[in-house]
């Protein structure tokens, strides 16, 4: 059985940040999987935030087209839908963990589909929140 492994979005925005190619390089082999037989797994606030930070947040800006046929292509993979219930489930975690909710609710839907890891910059690497384990997929890019 596949590693299921959560990805979020800064992983997702290096894909087409120009201005990173180490990072960049770093992106396109975590969502190409390198054959390591893992299940990759975003949410629909992953793939909200990804619109955004490639259409406005880049140095070389997707235009709104290209921001869309990404997200369309982001969406093969297996997204959870964030929920009323998951959102308050966030806001309990964010409160008991004192991290952001935005954090919070990246880590719910990440133990929703039974992620063993969150593939991140936002959080401290190695940190476990249950089952699921961060590690930034960056940590050894030169910046």
């Amino acid at each position: 059985m596949p590693a299921r492994v959560f990805i979020d979005t800064n992983v997702l925005v290096y894909l087409f940040d120009r201005d990173a190619p180490a990072k960049q390089a770093v992106a396109r082999r975590v969502l190409a999987g390198d054959g390591d037989g893992v299940y990759l797994v975003i949410s629909t606030q992953v793939l909200q935030e990804f619109y955004v930070m490639v259409t406005r947040k880049l140095g070389t800006p997707l235009s709104e087209g290209e921001a869309e046929s990404a997200a369309r292509d982001l969406a093969a993979l297996d997204v959870v839908d964030v929920d009323r219930d998951m959102v308050f489930r966030a806001i309990a975690g964010a409160r008991a963990r004192k991290i952001s909710l935005w954090d919070a609710l990246i880590v719910e839907a990440g133990q929703t589909r039974g992620c063993q890891r969150l593939l991140t910059e936002d959080l401290q690497h190695g940190q476990l929140f249950g089952h699921l384990r961060v590690e930034n997929p960056f940590r050894d890019v030169a910046q």
